[in-house]
């Protein structure tokens, strides 16, 4: 599977972006999905992750201003950030997880977790 990230950006401090993450497999059903970002001088940190079936899980620095969704149709992945901060800029990236067994209720927040990642788009908050 390859993942193309977009929609990055610059922004002012309190708006918006979304961003997509679109998935070149027709199995999108069967993989996790998650958004990791990475700041300058910082290591790759987790931010929002989705399951099969669309269970999400935040970090706590992004709970309440981002949302995360999928479209299997699309086979996309989003990431609605709201109320953006400065702390948000970073580069991010999209990953996915093959998970076709279970009840697809699991999410991933380890990077270490996902076998594909995208190329990351970069998002800038200004001050």
């Amino acid at each position: 599977v390859q993942l193309q990230a977009s929609g990055g950006g610059l922004v002012q401090a309190g708006g918006s972006l979304r961003l997509s993450c679109t998935a070149s497999v027709r199995t999108f059903s069967n993989y996790a999905m998650g958004w990791f970002r990475q700041a300058p001088g910082e290591e790759r940190e987790f931010v929002a992750a989705i399951s099969r079936g669309a269970h999400t899980y935040y970090s706590d620095s992004v709970k309440g201003r981002f949302t995360i969704s999928r479209d299997k149709w699309k086979l996309t992945v989003s990431l609605q950030m709201n109320s953006l901060k400065p702390e948000d800029t970073a580069i991010y990236y999209c990953a996915a997880k093959f998970d076709p067994r279970g009840r697809g209720d699991v999410v991933y927040s380890n990077p270490s977790d996902y076998e594909k990642w995208g190329q990351g788009t970069q998002v800038t908050v200004s001050s």
